[in-house]
């Protein structure tokens, strides 16, 4: 059996497809993954033996230029991706494949691949945030906006829609005509079907109520880490009561001005020594002293249980693997899903929310005067032990069982 998973985005749309090619391969699976040419993607997916088919431009040369990519460069990537999936999936897909499930950046293209080869189609997705609801208005997304005074939920997601169609739609039918495919009248429905799955957990992040669409919910996909720490980091770590860990993963554009310098300030407010992660955003100290140290890559899993707070930009990802190590939060929000994320960590008590996307040492501080609480630590610590750990599992083997359904018997 051969599936084919495929995303564009950051670090956190592709470690969860290789969580999911480790559960495929477990039950006997043949497994290619189409994903962004980053080093780091492909060094990720080599962890689970999978080799990495590019797919598109790199994320780090759209994302990591001195200023958050505008409108127009997402009208100019929107087709470029496109045509990148029509043509690098059906390749991928030549030798055989027996399903096709898609997550990232609006992944039009592969539901088309999978029509034209007759085989099943899953869009996946690790939040709630595009999913149509009548409960709540839809994310931002380049186009024209909806009227300010426009409040109906029914209104807001057909403009959501007229928007989608207008970064992909073009794009979209050309390739579909070219393939003898009819044209489709709403991109945005027709990639997330009706039923798409959430690999999200659900508590973090609970379906219910939050998307008219029949979502299946299998729970995040985590990929297990074994790697040590580094050891200068243990040497680190040793040396004093645990740090403050601060780290905006990808977010290289985005990560607030003088973050380094205001999450230092703030944790040495508390008496707190501070880790950096240096990401895409290439934090650095802020003067010589011994109380701050910088990390590269590193495993989170081993890392995180061994600090005083988590400081992070609100990725699902991130906040997941801090919840599960029990670890207090403190999300500082910038697009997308962060700021659901952010409201859930303060919501559920395991942390707190910094709505401000630019936070002052004094902000930040405070933020941290919520975070570091026994409070806070003990409902950290208690929502810990709700948090699923098979959600990769889950979705393996309802993917290895879609697959099958229609092979014949050996």
């Amino acid at each position: 059996m051969r599936v084919l998973l495929t995303t564009w985005g950051s670090r956190g749309d592709v470690e969860p497809l290789a969580a999911l090619a480790l559960g495929l391969q477990e039950l006997g699976a043949q497994v290619r993954v189409c994903a962004p040419p980053d080093e780091e993607f492909a060094l990720l997916l080599e962890r689970v033996g999978v080799p990495l088919v590019p797919l598109g431009p790199t994320v780090r040369s759209v994302v990591a230029g001195p200023k958050p990519p505008t409108a127009q460069d997402a009208f100019r990537l929107a087709p470029e991706l496109v045509a990148a999936r029509f043509d690098t999936l059906t390749a991928a897909a030549a030798e055989g494949c027996d399903a096709l499930l898609a997550t990232g950046l609006m992944p039009a293209g592969a539901r088309d691949v999978a029509e034209k080869l007759g085989i099943p189609y899953v869009l996946a997705c690790f939040h709630t945030l595009g999913l149509p609801s009548r409960h709540f208005r839809p994310g931002a997304r380049p186009g024209t906006p909806s009227p300010a005074d426009e409040t109906d939920h029914r209104v807001l997601w057909e403009q959501d829609a007229q928007r989608v169609n207008a970064l992909y739609g073009e794009a979209l039918n050309s390739r579909r005509a070219a393939i003898g495919l009819p044209p489709v009248d709403n991109v945005r429905d027709h990639v997330l079907t009706a039923r798409p799955w959430l690999a999200a957990d659900p508590v973090l992040c609970p379906a219910q109520g939050m998307t008219d669409l029949d979502v299946v919910q299998t729970g995040a996909w985590i990929l297990p880490d074994d790697r040590p720490l580094p050891e200068d980091l243990e040497a680190f770590l040793a040396a004093g009561e645990p740090p403050v860990y601060v780290g905006f993963g990808s977010m290289a554009a985005h990560a607030p001005e003088g973050i380094a310098r205001v999450a230092v300030e703030a944790g040495r407010a508390h008496g707190r020594r501070v880790l950096l992660a240096r990401g895409w955003a290439g934090l650095a100290p802020v003067d010589d002293a011994d109380d701050c140290f910088v990390v590269g890559e590193v495993n989170q899993q081993a890392l995180f249980p061994r600090v005083a707070a988590v400081v992070h930009h609100g990725g699902a990802g991130t906040t997941t693997t801090a919840a599960r190590a029990g670890t207090p939060q403190v999300v500082v929000p910038r697009i997308a899903d962060q700021p659901y994320w952010a409201a859930r960590v303060a919501g559920l008590g395991i942390g707190a929310a910094h709505h401000d996307p630019v936070p002052t040492a004094g902000s930040l501080s405070a933020a941290l005067a919520t975070a570091l609480t026994p409070g806070t630590l003990a409902r950290a610590r208690a929502v810990a032990g709700t948090i699923r750990t098979d959600g990769a599992a889950v979705a393996a083997q309802l993917l290895f069982d879609l697959a099958g359904r229609d092979r014949p018997s050996a």
